[in-house]
């Protein structure tokens, strides 16, 4: 099982995560999750991002918290047998970004 990573693991891999991106673009902790909202040109973007990253997702055993309406895909991540943030939500993440490329 991966270990619950303490806040200053967790604000320094955050700041390592979002290193250049945007502002508006970048991963933040909402009640206790790694979160952040895609935005996408069209639906179909979208739904194709949600399978790439759903392939990762199984890959790695760790499946996302996500939430999809037309060309937004809103993310939040932990690691429910930890009771919290992990490395593995950290991984998720970074490939999460990787597949917008």
């Amino acid at each position: 099982m991966t270990e619950k990573l303490d806040d200053q693991a967790i604000v320094a891999a955050l700041t390592e995560l979002n290193e250049g991106l945007a502002e508006d673009k970048q991963w933040v902790l909402k009640e206790g999750k790694l979160t952040k909202q895609f935005v996408f040109r069209n639906f179909i973007r979208a739904f194709g991002w949600m399978s790439q990253a759903a392939i990762w997702a199984e890959k790695l055993r760790h499946h996302p918290e996500w939430f999809n309406v037309y060309n937004k895909v809103d993310v939040a991540l932990t690691t429910h047998d930890a009771g919290g943030i992990t490395e593995l939500d950290f991984k998720l993440a970074t490939k999460m970004e990787s597949l917008l490329q």
